[in-house]
C-alpha cells in the first residue's frame, strides 16, 4: 500500500483488490513526507489501515511506524490495539526508530542511532505493558507515562515486528520482537536476528522484508 503513491480512497480499493486477486498480506509504512516531492502523496496510514480492514476479511495487515518521536509510545500503544479489533486479528505492528525525514515536524534534535534504539526498546516496554491491561505509570529514562490504560484491548496482541539494518538492530530485534523487518533480503540480517533470540522465515512485501515465525 505505498502511501507515497496514492491517495487513501485508492490505497483501500488496492488492499481489497489485491485480496480479491489471492495477495498474501498488505503493508504500509507511516511516513509524513513521501520519500520524494514528485510522489506527491502521503495520506495518514493509521487512518487508511482502519478503512482497510474494513473493506477487506481475510488479508493480514502490516504497519511500520516510528514510536519515539512524532508519537509517544502510550499513544502508539492505542493504535494497534484498535486496529487488531478492526481487522479480527490479522494485524501486524512493525516498529522503527525512524527517518528524520518524517519525524523532524516536531522539532528538537535527531538522536543518534544508538540513544534512537534506548528509546525503541524502552517503547516497546511501555506498549507491552499496555496492552497487558491495567493502568500504566513510567518513569524512564526517555519516556514518562502517567496513568495511561488502553481501554479496548484484543484478546491476542498483535505481534511486534522491528525494522533492522544491522548487528545493533538485529540484535534489538532479536531480544524485543517476534519479527524483523528489513529493506532487503539479507541473509545475514536474519542470521544475526536469529542469533539474538529471534526466529522466522521471510515474507516479501513493498519495500520491506518481514521475518516472523
Amino acid at each position: 500500500m505505498m502511501c507515497e503513491h496514492a491517495g487513501p480512497n485508492q490505497l483501500v480499493r488496492d488492499a481489497a483488490l489485491a485480496e480479491q486477486a489471492g495477495f498474501d498480506f498488505a503493508v504500509i509504512s507511516d511516513h509524513h513526507f513521501p520519500w520524494m516531492e514528485a510522489q506527491g502523496q502521503s495520506p495518514y496510514a493509521w487512518s487508511v489501515l482502519g478503512a482497510a480492514a474494513q473493506a477487506t476479511h481475510h488479508i493480514p495487515l502490516t504497519y511500520v511506524t516510528c514510536p519515539i518521536r512524532r508519537y509517544h509510545p502510550a499513544v502508539v500503544a492505542q493504535k494497534p490495539a484498535t486496529m487488531q479489533l478492526l481487522s479480527d486479528g490479522r494485524f501486524t505492528l512493525g516498529l522503527g526508530a525512524g527517518e528524520n525525514l518524517n519525524e523532524h515536524i516536531v522539532g528538537g534534535q535527531w538522536p543518534p542511532a544508538p540513544v534512537r534504539h534506548e528509546m525503541l526498546a524502552e517503547a516497546v516496554e511501555i506498549i507491552r505493558a499496555l496492552w497487558a491491561g491495567g493502568t500504566v505509570t513510567h518513569r524512564g529514562r526517555h519516556f514518562d507515562v502517567e496513568s495511561a490504560k488502553v481501554w479496548d484491548l484484543p484478546d491476542a496482541a498483535p505481534p511486534i515486528g522491528i525494522a533492522v539494518s544491522g548487528p545493533a538492530s538485529c540484535r534489538l530485534a532479536g531480544r524485543h520482537a517476534a519479527a524483523m523487518i528489513a529493506v532487503e533480503p539479507r541473509a545475514g540480517l536474519g542470521r544475526m536476528f536469529d542469533a539474538a533470540g529471534g526466529s522466522g522465515g521471510t515474507v516479501a512485501s513493498s519495500g520491506y522484508v518481514i521475518m516472523r515465525p
